[in-house]
């Protein structure tokens, strides 16, 4: 299996999402990144890539017990996991609150409110385009990271941010963000 470098796989992504920069997805690259790696080679001139077959990409790191990654996997395996309470122990505040409050209105029968495909940026479900197309991204610093999901339904890009803190040595998730759909589960007011 090949590995890519963190920066290449980064460049990677933003091609295969829309183009976006390596900064816009993480952030300001950390004090120690190495500064020769910060513009990648330019592709070959070539006719325009085609529409209804995406490029085959590198294949993709495998995703370690106990990462970041390994946390958000399951809400891309199990459609509206992140709902169920039962998960709870995945999460920390702000997200926490946020979802123990959708749980609390949903039980006094006032409604819902939180969607229930959130780790799918509220996109139709569609399991074989998803399962194809998903890529993902972590980056650690220190007691914080970041998993960046990528995934095209119905021939829209979505980017999702998922952030993540270290507590007592497992990750646990803070909060979602869809940079695509503008939206964070902490700004949620579930009252």
């Amino acid at each position: 299996m090949v590995r890519l470098p963190p920066l290449v796989a980064v460049c990677l992504l933003a091609g295969l999402t829309g183009g976006a920069s390596a900064q816009g997805l993480f952030g300001a690259p950390p004090a120690n990144a190495p500064a020769d790696e910060t513009s990648p080679a330019s592709p070959p001139a070539a006719s325009p890539p085609a529409q209804s077959a995406p490029a085959e990409s590198a294949p993709s790191a495998p995703v370690l017990p106990g990462s970041p990654t390994a946390v958000i996997k399951p809400f891309y395996e199990r459609v509206g996991l992140e709902l169920d309470p039962a998960e709870r122990k995945n999460f920390i505040d702000p997200a926490k609150t946020v979802l123990d409050k959708s749980d609390a209105l949903r039980k006094s029968g006032q409604g819902e409110c939180l969607d229930p495909n959130m780790a799918l940026d509220n996109a139709n479900y569609d399991k074989l385009a998803i399962d194809k197309s998903l890529k993902t991204i972590e980056a650690v610093n220190g007691d914080e990271a970041k998993v960046v999901v990528a995934f095209v339904v119905e021939g829209n890009a979505h980017r999702l941010e998922w952030k993540l803190k270290k507590i007592n040595g497992g990750w646990k998730i803070s909060d979602l963000l869809s940079v695509t759909g503008e939206w964070a589960l902490s700004q949620y007011q579930c009252e």
